[in-house]
């Protein structure tokens, strides 16, 4: 099964409408697998126009552990209480009382307690399961629980799911998340391919060059795609003169349209309302 990631560095370049546009181009001679690896937002679903019905087998899973007190063995040292880096620890009647949105299962606290007084309990913080969509592939993803975080951890689970439910897939596709944080370097950890995605501004030409310095570190090949590309000619030209230094291939430029809107609107990719576009995206060599 072969891997391909679709990054950008910045939110809101369209990289979850990209990532469904392609999965209906490769889908017409491959069999794949979609990974919604965006833990925090993930919207995959919602383009591919899928519907409470279609969604199966959730299931309650843990990626992090929170610390508990055993407070007849707390002898109130308040060593714990000072090695928190994260200040996840209050201090109420001479006691440690664990704030549990901050805590992040890092056990340093119970690593510190010279009483043994602090253990490490599962949080269940997500739920994974997987869908069909219209389009004949299925979908992995997860959906955080109220006030939890996203990590590494719990795309990893994603992309295990997607493996699982479709075994004999040729490709899976993942859409990561946006940045360039641990969300992020578990989606392209282990890729065979990414495609940078960005638009035509400071910020989207910033952030995928900082994408980019990830996909280099794990020594990926990679494809440039830039998105609205037509909005302004003097950045589109910033990015392609960057993208000759960097003997990087520019797999596609996608002009502004207002029908991406109404396709998301409507829950269906973009190729599945515009003709323009979907010759565009045929046109796309990802080279695995």
């Amino acid at each position: 099964m072969k891997t391909i990631s679709i990054l950008s560095g910045k939110g809101g370049v369209g990289k979850s409408s990209i990532s469904a546009s392609l999965a209906i181009i490769l889908s017409k001679k491959n069999k794949i697998v979609m990974a919604d690896c965006d833990v925090d937002a993930p919207n995959l679903a919602l383009v591919l126009g899928l519907e409470k019905k279609d969604f199966q087998e959730w299931e309650s899973i843990s990626t992090n552990r929170r610390a508990v007190f055993d407070l007849d063995k707390c002898n109130s040292c308040k060593k714990c209480f000072h090695e928190c880096y994260f200040e996840a620890i209050a201090w109420q009647n001479n006691k440690p009382k664990i704030k549990e949105m901050a805590c992040e299962g890092c056990e340093v606290c119970k690593i510190v307690c010279p009483q043994g007084a602090i253990k490490m309990e599962d949080v269940y913080n997500a739920k994974i399961g997987h869908g069909l969509s219209k389009y004949g592939f299925k979908i992995a993803f997860s959906q955080l629980t109220v006030g939890e975080s996203g990590s590494g951890k719990l795309v990893n689970k994603v992309k295990e799911k997607a493996m699982a439910i479709e075994k004999d897939a040729d490709i899976m596709l993942i859409d990561s998340s946006a940045g360039i944080g641990c969300p992020v370097i578990a989606s392209v950890s282990g890729s065979d391919y990414c495609v940078l995605l960005t638009e035509p501004s400071p910020s989207g030409f910033h952030d995928m060059q900082r994408a980019l310095e990830l996909v280099k570190h794990f020594q990926i090949p990679y494809g440039i795609i830039i998105n609205k590309f037509d909005l302004s000619q003097d950045w589109c030209k910033k990015i392609e003169q960057f993208a000759k230094k960097e003997k990087a291939q520019i797999i596609a430029k996608i002009p502004y349209t207002r029908d991406f809107s109404k396709a998301l609107v409507n829950m269906i990719p973009i190729v599945k309302l515009n003709k323009n576009i979907e010759k565009i995206f045929n046109k796309i060599d990802l080279k695995i």
